[in-house]
């Protein structure tokens, strides 16, 4: 079966359509025209604003046209994270997505259902001749997953409605009403480059198949962190050893934990023999620490050619501490929401190359204070160190109203149509709502969407079932929007 046979036939045959065109963070020009193009097939008022986002209008159906005005809204962007030894250039190439078993997955690479399954949706309504509804107006927003600037720069008056439902969340049968606000951190520092002594043996270390994931859905779970136990052997390596680093390239995306992290090292090679022997001690203890979570684990040494440049002893002790010392994952619960992260922080990124050093972090919390205070920790590690670092890109959380009009209706409409109440949530990820909720206070606002497994990881997978009774909520959700 072709994923375009798959129930609903309108969603999967966009959401196959959005797979052919490439569409990663910050290269969105192609599925923009797209997205503008589908509009204007269909002779429905289509506009594009200033950065990218677009806006499609389409009227009630007879008889609905007092009904509020629903905002159907997903983004435009995908993570592009693939294995290392996948071939794809996510600039050039489609997505390979096929279907394997009772989920839709993609080959070697994220499949990009976040959140090309929420903009599939929107699209089959708009496209639709045969579902109810009042007023829509579809955006679709830009670079969600690197910085939200779609959201951010989303005009005020642009959009008339009056109910926001974003199609970004991940789990079928949960309605989320607040979610966690954001802020990066990046590090630097600069290191003078020294002739590699002679007498050495050069390696490349490589930390693989761990399962990365989201950054704040997935940061609970206890994942390894590629960077954090590269760094960890380092750190002993660097004194038991004499180790020397010449590049590091750890992690690609702020938003994704670290799958993936190597580097090019040199030690004496007197001492090939037992520094090989830790390499295998080491990772037979990170296997043990991580078994039932990171099954697939490797770490490897692999004999390489002599780089011609290392980096300073002095700044080499002082960068190793530093990855040492900033924190990785839950930092604290909510104590409002049982079982929902508070803060936390992604190690994401660590790059050292060329006399250049680059460190990425992205920490969230639902509570403001809270990811200002982790801020501050951050820096006096930096400080200490004598690192630089930057606190940039902040966005907000979004509050929970518990009392939320549509909450309610889409409560009633999924416990009639399913036999029970859907879960409410506070979700520990970015959705754009807060943002969103800022230009347009008005907005009574949701977020739902079908079951996503290991977004932001090439073990992305959407489950087929959930996409289906997706879309048939949203649909009978539609039918019964309140009237203005």
């Amino acid at each position: 079966m072709k994923i375009s046979e798959l129930y609903p036939n309108h969603l999967w045959t966009a959401f196959e359509k959005i797979c052919e065109i490439p569409h990663p963070s910050k290269k969105e020009a192609q599925i923009i025209e797209f997205a503008k193009k589908f509009g204007e097939d269909l002779n429905l008022e289509t506009l594009v604003d200033g950065v990218g986002n677009v806006l499609i209008r389409k009227p009630a159906t007879p008889g609905m046209e007092n009904r509020k005005t629903v905002v159907l809204q997903g983004h435009l962007d995908m993570v592009p994270q693939k294995n290392s030894d996948t071939n794809h250039d996510f600039e050039k190439d489609s997505i390979k997505a096929f279907i394997d078993g009772d989920w839709v997955t993609a080959e070697g690479t994220t499949l990009g259902a976040d959140n090309g399954i929420g903009v599939a949706a929107a699209m089959a309504v708009l496209q639709s001749t045969d579902v109810e509804h009042g007023p829509i107006e579809a955006l679709f927003t830009i670079d969600e997953e690197t910085g939200m600037t779609g959201a951010f720069e989303l005009k005020p008056n642009w959009l008339k409605g009056d109910i926001l439902m974003n199609l970004d969340s991940e789990d079928e049968g949960e309605l989320y009403i607040g979610c966690a606000g954001g802020m990066d951190a990046n590090v630097s520092m600069t290191y003078t480059e020294e002739n590699c002594p002679s007498g050495y043996q050069a390696y490349k270390l490589e930390v693989k198949g761990l399962k990365g994931g989201h950054s704040g859905m997935d940061i609970p779970l206890g994942r390894g962190n590629s960077n954090k136990l590269l760094n960890r052997f380092l750190t002993h390596a660097i004194e038991k050893h004499n180790l020397r680093i010449a590049e590091i390239e750890g992690g690609s995306l702020r938003n994704a934990i670290p799958r993936e992290s190597f580097a090019t090292i040199v030690i004496p090679e007197s001492g090939i023999t037992e520094f090989e022997a830790c390499i295998t001690k080491y990772e037979e203890t990170y296997k043990s620490e991580l078994e039932l979570v990171e099954p697939e684990l490797s770490f490897k040494a692999l004999k390489t050619e002599l780089p011609a440049k290392v980096m300073e002893e002095k700044i080499q002790k002082n960068f190793v501490n530093l990855v040492y010392g900033i924190p990785h994952g839950v930092i604290r619960m909510s104590d409002a929401m049982p079982g929902v992260v508070e803060t936390s922080i992604n190690l994401a990124i660590v790059s050292v190359k060329n006399g250049k050093i680059s460190i990425s972090c992205l920490m969230r919390s639902a509570v403001d204070s809270a990811k200002h205070n982790l801020a501050a920790q951050i820096k006096s590690i930096c400080d200490l160190a004598c690192a630089d670092v930057v606190f940039e890109g902040e966005y907000p959380g979004w509050k929970p109203n518990a009392e939320s009009p549509i909450l309610k209706t889409m409560k009633e409409v999924y416990n009639n149509k399913y036999g029970k109440i859907p879960e409410v949530k506070v979700i520990h990820a970015g959705l754009e709502c807060g943002i969103l909720g800022a230009a347009y206070p008005n907005w009574d606002m949701i977020s739902f969407g079908p079951t996503i497994r290991f977004p932001h990881s090439p073990d992305e997978k959407v489950k087929i079932e959930t996409v289906g009774k997706f879309w048939d909520f949203l649909v009978e959700t539609l039918k019964n929007v309140p009237v203005k």
